[in-house]
């Protein structure tokens, strides 16, 4: 009988070490029970053992009690608001069990230690920042040694020193002495550091106990480690050494300490903290608003030398003798360009921690959750953006998309994201959804009519949109000028693809009276009335475009639109001269711009002949190549999507579109131009080779193709004829099925008598433009 007690002792025991290492309170309650005697011993030594195991039993209740009240108060502990005896019934049961246990005195040496550190804790959690250092003093935790000592007690001395340095910078405020103040810093350094390590030991064991076949047949052991759950102190311990450096300034601290846990071999419990918790604010978040890309290092390379003259030696190295194992150097070169570069798995463990449960009793932890999500989608935006990698972070946010019902930033971020990376027809349906979650929001409609007038060419849709903004009326504020503008862009775009006369003039009246009305509400702003320049402008009206541009000038002098602008009405008055002086005003202040340097070729090419002309068209390609490689330097992945967005080959910067120097056929987009771009680049991505397009934006090379047809018809203008052909050619390599490259090479056969070929050409051309005006007339 008295070995079979001992066994079910022993074995109550194990169980007890289990439960307090895999956080299981609510059995370790039911547990400790069994320690509590049901009733008074009669003998003395009996008496003595009854109320050791009494005193082992209501250590063990106060630490269940307390750490299901620290669980159950997560968000308080977080911001750092102190909890109540009064109002916390499990707390101020914790602390009258503890109480009583230390003024009795009569635990074990080992479970004295336990009780105090516990107690600490205890004291934390109420605000106390003092007596918890005290009791950790009288706890003797700087000489605690963690070799060959249970899971448990891991756990409890890695929260303990994360407890002590937190409390130690939080009663920091009394003192006055510098240099107290700098020997105060370091010990809370050294406190974070070491609860870091250990808190990563004891996780790492923790996982290799769980995964071990004996301890899942335990009876009882219902907990696998995919289950477990970081305490509050626990995720503490990992990050305060590297947030609190980074927070300070101590950029080469932070960065090593953070490497340092992102080089520790993995658990699955640090796999979601490194996933999302260091994507949160308490990590990256303060990397981004610490660092910029220009001081960062990578982790095989040295920091910049100021940065190294802050260097110093860790605390820790040479205090603990039990250290995590890490990954080599090949594996965690691996962890980093993973962290980094494939943001895709952060937003993957986000969505998987999210809660998409619509149930009332979950829509606390459904906030939490989306809280944290929203956190590492912004961090992601600020990170990929800088990086230009549009096209992933719109991925990333799509996949958010399954928890964000009626969360109106995530899907706005969406939208935008979509934006920037080409995805027009996407962008469009996400932000419908965007003004149906805040139909007072000008500007979301705003940014729809500008997607829906700019890159798709939908005129229907973007004056759907910009009614949106002026039904607003006064409550669109600023924006709604901005509501008048678009429709008035809109109206103007409609007349130019209309076919009947009376449409036009209908339409373009309208155009007009909306921009007036623009203008009117908007008298200072610039772009509006560069935009009622241009619209009188296109309805021939150029004293009066060229009176309302002076306007504009006058507002803003620089402008680059407006000095374009000014250039062409000069020239339909035949002041070539004059125009010409305003396009090399502007190409010097906007050297790249390649729509301005084409408006020049034309003017030389008429005012001064085709040889002048021909030398900005050399000075444009020397400009292509400069802007080629710094693009290809930069690395940037803005481009990506190319081939998700619409080639619109008249699209120079106004929406109305000034008429660019490589298609003379009108001066606006119309329809039937966006087909044909579409047209050409579904069929050019099939024909043209593989390695001439591998990097780089499709307008940058639509452009190069553009100067080469632009030089071919200089030569053509100058019957050199040969020129003219290789000049063709390089344009036919990039873009073999363009309607232009098939018109040039016509004209090119025609010019050489071969008419037959040149008939032939001028159909290929206009089946994929049909309503080229050029083409039709050399047919």
């Amino acid at each position: 009988m008295a070995a079979k007690g001992s066994h079910s002792h022993v074995k109550l025991e194990a169980e007890i070490e289990r439960c307090r290492a895999e956080g299981q309170w609510g059995r370790l309650r039911q547990l400790a029970q069994q320690l509590l005697p049901p009733r008074p011993p009669r003998k003395a030594k009996a008496a003595r053992g009854a109320q050791d195991a009494e005193d082992h039993g209501s250590m063990l209740l106060a630490e269940a009690l307390l750490e299901e009240c620290v669980k159950e108060n997560f968000a308080k502990l977080k911001d750092s608001i102190p909890l109540s005896e009064k109002t916390e019934a499990k707390l101020s049961e914790a602390k009258q069990y503890l109480t009583n246990i230390l003024s009795r005195g009569k635990l074990r040496p080992t479970y004295m230690t336990e009780a105090m550190l516990i107690l600490g804790k205890l004291h934390y959690v109420e605000g106390c920042y003092r007596d918890a250092i005290s009791m950790y003093a009288k706890a003797g935790l700087d000489d605690l040694s963690t070799k060959d000592e249970p899971l448990y007690m891991l756990r409890l001395v890695a929260e303990a020193f994360v407890i002590k340095g937190l409390s130690l910078e939080r009663s920091s405020n009394s003192i006055a002495s510098r240099a107290r103040l700098c020997e105060r810093e370091e010990e809370v350094m050294a406190c974070f550091e070491r609860a870091c390590v250990i808190a990563q030991v004891y996780l790492q064991e923790l996982e290799k106990t769980l995964n071990n076949t004996h301890s899942r047949s335990i009876k009882g052991s219902s907990v696998t480690y995919s289950e477990f759950e970081l305490s509050y102190f626990l995720e503490a311990a990992l990050q305060s050494a590297y947030v609190t450096q980074l927070k300070k300034g101590n950029i080469v601290k932070g960065m090593r300490s953070l490497r340092e846990i992102l080089r520790t071999m993995e658990t699955k419990s640090t796999q979601t903290f490194k996933m999302v918790r260091e994507w949160d604010m308490g990590g990256w978040g303060i990397l981004l608003h610490s660092l910029s890309e220009d001081c960062y290092w990578s982790p095989l390379s040295d920091p910049l030398p100021e940065f190294m003259n802050k260097e110093y030696q860790s605390y820790v190295s040479n205090l603990l003798c039990r250290r995590p194992e890490m990954y080599s150097e090949e594996k965690s070169q691996f962890c980093f360009a993973l962290l980094v570069s494939d943001a895709s798995l952060v937003s993957a463990q986000a969505n998987r921690d999210a809660v998409i449960s619509r149930a009332p009793e979950q829509q606390d932890d459904r906030a939490v959750s989306l809280q944290d999500a929203s956190a590492v989608y912004d961090l992601l935006s600020i990170t990929l953006g800088r990086r230009g990698q549009y096209v992933m972070l719109s991925e990333c946010l799509e996949r958010a998309m399954k928890f964000a019902f009626d969360e109106f930033h995530l899907w706005y971020q969406l939208g935008l994201s979509m934006v920037a990376c080409g995805k027009s027809a996407y962008a469009v349906s996400v932000l419908k959804e965007c003004a149906k979650l805040r139909p007072t929001d000008p500007t979301v409609p705003l940014l729809a009519a500008k997607v829906c007038i700019g890159s798709l060419h939908w005129l229907e849709e973007g004056e759907h949109f910009a009614k949106m903004v002026i039904d607003l009326g006064e409550d669109a504020g600023e924006s709604l000028a901005k509501g008048y503008l678009a429709l008035g862009l809109t109206y103007s775009l409609q007349a130019t693809d209309a076919t009947l006369k009376g449409t036009q003039d209908e339409l373009n009246k309208k155009a007009l009276q909306t921009l007036e009305r623009a203008r009117d509400l908007a008298p200072e702003d610039h772009q509006i009335v560069l935009y009622l320049s241009l619209q009188l402008a296109l309805v021939r009206q150029i004293s009066d475009a060229i009176d309302h541009l002076q306007e504009a000038l006058q507002l803003c002098k620089d402008d680059m639109n407006s000095l374009h602008l000014l250039a062409l009405l000069f020239s339909a008055q035949k002041h070539y001269q004059h125009a010409l002086d305003v396009i090399n005003m502007a190409v010097v202040e906007y050297p790249e711009s390649f729509s301005l340097l084409f408006t020049k070729v034309k003017l030389e090419w008429i005012h001064k002949g085709p040889e002048e002309a021909l030398v900005t068209c050399r000075h444009m390609l020397q400009m292509w190549q400069m802007v080629y490689n710094v693009l290809q330097q930069s690395g940037s992945e803005k481009e990506s999507s190319v081939t998700e967005t619409p080639v619109i080959k008249k699209h120079n910067g106004l929406h109305l579109t000034l008429p660019d120097a490589h298609d003379t056929d009108s001066g606006s987009q119309r329809a039937s131009s966006l087909a044909a771009s579409r047209l050409e680049q579904a069929m050019s991505e099939v024909t043209m080779q593989s390695n001439t397009m591998k990097q780089g934006p499709v307008k940058l090379w639509t452009t190069l193709e553009q100067i080469w047809l632009q030089a071919a018809e200089l030569f053509l203008e100058q019957q050199h004829l040969k020129e003219a052909g290789f000049c063709t050619q390089e344009a036919a390599s990039l873009f073999p099925t363009s309607h232009a490259v098939l018109y040039m090479r016509g004209r090119l056969a025609e010019m050489k008598g071969n008419l037959e070929e040149a008939k032939q050409l001028y159909d290929e051309a206009l089946t994929v433009n049909p309503a080229g005006v050029e083409i039709m007339h050399s047919l």
